[in-house]
């Protein structure tokens, strides 16, 4: 028929020829000869799709029915993505979408995820160093052994994962940890250089199981940045003797490895009589090299959770006979699988929440005592239940002994609640020292009068111990919470006179003597004088009286804060940042 008669594709085009393998791959047909132009647009839809379509980007696209003068479009068949399917356009973005398209197979969204991560592989090229790099990385940090890099079913993993995968030997990674630790060395020795304020220490010793004694000592300060840091710099063998004179000689030696021996503002320790020793001989070491501030009168710092734990152990020993009730209770109940069947039908009788679980303590530990009666106080009538249904249960405490460790577990949510903000590793924890130890000294003087003999006993006993420590509180922890936006200087002199019952009191001037004495000292390491080195030291000649009767240090606050973070770099920083004005 005529209208079936097709354009023969070799017509000649007046002044120029068709080219036969110019683009097969696109989407529209080839324009019409002079010749064809009487044809019909009917002809033209048909020729249009009849076209054969060669790409093999059309078996991942589905094409979509168009009607006249519309351009095509097609729909990929794994995402459902639209794209214009017509001639101008050509495939080009039709392959593209094949290279990125998130659901064309599993290993595609695979890669899509790790390429999102840090330690991104979804690079093609394999790169030798980079693996043995991963690999030391994986074995530190999930502790792995060296031979881990030869087991069997792990290069079997490597070599599915690449063909021509390196295999390395445990020496081989051994090396090459090494190799990584005096790298991060490095890195970790400039980190400390440029900490622009001091390094505070945290070091303690205990000893092994096998009786080998370690010990470890790790540096907290602020960075260029303002971040709080921690970092471990020495966790080793420590052999026998351990002494002061050895523990000394120890932690000297690797405050001058790592540079830091004129950078350190004070040391934290427990309260072990070789502490003491070594601490007083550090800072007779480091004073001769003037590399204190406020001559070490602020070097040694006690544990503050150490302090509280030795405190509350001298007080459960005087109330044992109620503790060791509930604590046999305990052992009793979870002594085998029929006892605990038997008590949680206790648990369902009384309608309590089996969920919660008792808690059994550790008696070196005194936070885990407390845990041990708040859940036993939880499961009281359970016990109760459980002593009428089981005759064998004799250890069940009275009437009178439950209303006791009710008591108990009230006084001791103090100390546990300043234990758990004293432990705190994300955050600052000085400037939280003054209120938290104030909160326990106010409680413990507020039970020593209580009309209960049983409590009385117990909180008289720690009392005493307390007050040994209360005396020689290091005073830059007080100081550390003026600089706390939230509390100011006159907060200290509230909390001594609940304490003592009078204001202004000795150990009230006292901390505002060395707040002073220590914000002086800082002004006079100030090197280059300038306009606004002049208004700090006529600031600092104004007198405490006029400080303290405006009720505000927050002048002195703000320069206390760059001061100790920012070292000689103090003032310069700080006239742009404050405006300095007498009030």
């Amino acid at each position: 028929m005529e209208s079936d008669e097709m354009i023969p594709i070799e017509t000649k085009y007046e002044g120029e020829d068709i080219d036969l393998e110019d683009e097969l791959d696109e989407v529209a047909e080839l324009p019409l000869p002079k010749k064809a132009k009487t044809k019909s647009k009917s002809k033209t839809s048909n020729k249009d799709n009849k076209r054969r379509r060669t790409s093999h980007v059309w078996s991942f696209f589905e094409l979509h029915p168009t009607k006249d003068e519309e351009k095509p479009t097609c729909k990929c068949k794994k995402c459902g993505k639209e794209y214009i399917a017509a001639g101008a356009y050509d495939t080009g973005n039709l392959k593209r979408h094949l290279g990125v398209c998130p659901r064309k197979d599993t290993r595609d969204v695979g890669q899509l995820i790790l390429g999102q991560n840090a330690t991104s592989v979804s690079s093609p090229k394999f790169d030798p160093a980079k693996f043995r790099e991963l690999l030391c990385a994986a074995i530190t940090m999930h502790e792995l052994p060296f031979r881990f890099v030869e087991y069997v079913g792990i290069r079997a993993i490597f070599s599915y994962l690449y063909v021509d995968v390196p295999n390395i030997s445990r020496n081989t990674a051994k090396n090459d940890l090494v190799k990584m630790y005096k790298r991060e060395k490095e890195r970790m020795n400039s980190v400390l250089t440029s900490a622009p304020g001091r390094v505070c220490l945290t070091s303690d010793l205990w000893t092994s199981i096998a009786s080998d004694g370690y010990m470890c000592v790790t540096a907290h300060f602020i960075d260029a940045n303002w971040v709080l840091q921690k970092r471990v710099l020495n966790f080793c063998h420590m052999p026998p003797p351990h002494n002061g004179v050895s523990l000394f000689e120890k932690v000297y030696k690797l405050l001058s490895m790592w540079g830091i021996e004129n950078k350190i503002f004070c040391v934290t320790l427990d309260n072990a009589s070789s502490n003491d020793v070594s601490i007083d001989m550090l800072r007779t070491q480091l004073i001769n090299k003037k590399a204190l501030v406020c001559n070490g009168e602020f070097f040694h710092l006690r544990c503050c959770a150490h302090i509280l734990n030795l405190v509350v152990q001298d007080g459960l020993k005087e109330i044992d006979i109620v503790v060791q009730k509930i604590r046999e209770s305990i052992k009793y109940v979870r002594g085998s699988q029929g006892r605990k069947k038997s008590f949680y039908e206790s648990i369902k009788q009384m309608d309590l929440d089996g969920k919660k679980g008792l808690r059994q303590d550790v008696s070196t530990r005194w936070n885990s005592t407390f845990l041990m009666l708040q859940s036993a106080l939880y499961y009281r009538r359970a016990f109760q239940h459980l002593e009428v249904t089981d005759y064998n249960f004799k250890h069940c405490p009275t009437i009178d002994e439950w209303k006791k460790a009710e008591k108990i577990k009230k006084f001791l949510a103090v100390f546990y609640d300043a234990t758990l903000v004293f432990s705190g590793t994300k955050y600052p924890t000085t400037n939280l020292y003054f209120p938290q130890v104030f909160i326990v000294y106010f409680t413990l003087k507020k039970e020593s009068d209580s009309e209960d003999g049983y409590m009385r006993k117990m909180v008289d006993q720690m009392l005493v111990k307390f007050e040994k420590y209360w005396i020689e509180f290091s005073v830059v922890l007080a100081i550390a919470m003026v600089l706390d936006l939230r509390y100011k200087l006159p907060f200290i002199d509230w909390c001594y006179q609940k304490l003592y019952g009078y204001a202004s009191s000795l150990q009230y001037l006292k901390v505002r003597e060395k707040l002073f004495a220590m914000f002086g000292e800082y002004v006079s390491n100030v090197p280059a004088p300038s306009t606004s080195s002049g208004m700090a030291c006529q600031a600092t000649q104004e007198t405490e009286e006029q400080y303290a009767n405006k009720g505000s240090l927050s002048m002195m606050q703000q320069g206390l804060i760059d001061v100790m973070s920012h070292g000689s770099n103090f003032w310069p920083n700080l006239q742009g940042t404050y405006r300095l004005r007498k009030e």
